[in-house]
């Protein structure tokens, strides 16, 4: 078991109707209010103007469309400008984790003299930032309970994990009523997303019975519910347990004293949706198959047995690459079912970049430490397997 130091300063007000503490909460930061969130979708739901209503006695400005794959140019510097020119207090992000990424990144930026460009890419460390509180619509990233978020720069095609404690959110709100009306498409890709949270943190050299215990409860829950929340958009309770699994995803809690794994599939991820600009969960589910099966050797296949026994429930008497090889199977037939492509030629990428992604990922990513490390071949050898 490894050494760690742990803290999460993060308070979560979970459950229906907790909105209505937003504005004793919000008192504590001050006045002046950044309000952060994506298109139209809390309008439609009524959230924005509930927001509006509980705040009406605060001084709020508004940065809106932040898109997935949130941009740096122009969301994160819009923000930047704002927060800087209006002398904002706390920023509030609504929607789901692409707003609250992107508002992390503008709440270091606003404390920052320079270029925000050079704290994402950790050329300099921030020294302070804005508080920040969140109202959550969206099972998945698990951005409202850990320190990072991801920004993508589309000139240069690179999309890149920013993370500092500083960013942190003070208080996320999560009512799972929220998501009662995200689409069946969100839904299935926040689920991948999850899952693969998990799966990094999973394939590992050394963890724990705990652990392992407390991961594969996250990936049973998060695919029973999910098929749940597929049949029935409204039931509160699937939708409730699915989100809060999403929410421990990022923030460490999964793997405390495990070894790190190096998460290589969100770092392939990352060069897809960075030049392809597609759903960030249906790469992942894409790819995970791809790279399980590229991955399974004598070294690892002892991983893949206790994960198909237990979260399978795959027969352990059999031969271990059979159960291994039953595991990819189970898993690629998982995300196949709730209706994610699995090609990546369904969702627009061709042959044609696979090399040059790669050659980005290998340069950029440091895979090269990974549970198994992975070199530019690897990672195009991946690529082309989910073609």
């Amino acid at each position: 078991m490894q050494n760690f130091d742990y803290q999460t300063p993060t308070r979560l007000v979970f459950g229906k109707g907790v909105i209505k503490k937003l504005p004793s909460v919000m008192r504590g930061f001050g006045k002046r209010v950044l309000l952060t969130y994506g298109g139209g979708s809390i309008k439609k739901m009524g959230l924005y103007d509930r927001v509006k209503e509980l705040l009406k006695d605060f001084e709020i400005y508004e940065l809106s469309d932040i898109r997935p794959n949130p941009k740096y140019d122009p969301s994160v510097l819009d923000g930047v400008k704002i927060c800087k020119e209006k002398d904002i207090d706390v920023i509030l992000a609504v929607g789901g984790g692409s707003v609250l990424d992107c508002s992390k990144a503008i709440a270091a930026g606003a404390k920052y003299d320079g270029d925000p460009w050079d704290l994402i890419t950790y050329k300099v460390k921030a020294k302070e930032a804005l508080p920040i509180v969140d109202i959550i619509t969206l099972a998945a990233t698990g951005s409202e309970y850990d320190m990072g978020g991801v920004i993508s720069r589309t000139e240069t095609n690179d999309k890149i994990g920013y993370m500092d404690p500083l960013l942190y959110p003070a208080v996320s709100f999560l009512d799972p009523t929220y998501t009662f009306t995200v689409s069946a498409k969100q839904t299935a890709a926040g689920c991948a997303d999850a899952m693969n949270h998990i799966m990094e943190q999973y394939f590992c050299e050394d963890s724990t019975i705990l652990n392992d215990g407390f991961m594969e409860a996250g990936f049973k829950s998060l695919m029973i519910n999910a098929q749940k929340c597929l049949e029935n958009p409204e039931d509160y309770t699937a939708r409730a347990e699915m989100m809060l699994s999403c929410t421990y995803g990022c923030n460490g809690i999964y793997s405390l004293g495990n070894s790190g794994s190096g998460w290589p599939c969100h770092g392939m991820e990352h060069a897809l949706s960075a030049y392809y600009d597609i759903t960030h969960g249906e790469g992942l589910a894409i790819i995970t198959p791809g790279w399980m099966k590229h991955i399974l050797s004598d070294k690892t296949v002892d991983r893949f047995v206790k994960y198909g026994v237990n979260v399978f429930g795959i027969d352990a008497s059999l031969d271990k690459f059979e159960i291994a090889n039953r595991a990819i199977e189970e898993t690629y037939k998982f995300f196949e079912s709730i209706n994610i492509p699995m090609h990546l030629k369904e969702v627009g990428i061709d042959e044609s970049r696979i090399d040059e992604m790669a050659k980005h990922v290998a340069e950029n990513e440091g895979l090269e430490n990974a549970w198994v490390p992975l070199s530019e071949k690897d990672i195009a050898d991946i690529f082309r397997a989910s073609l």
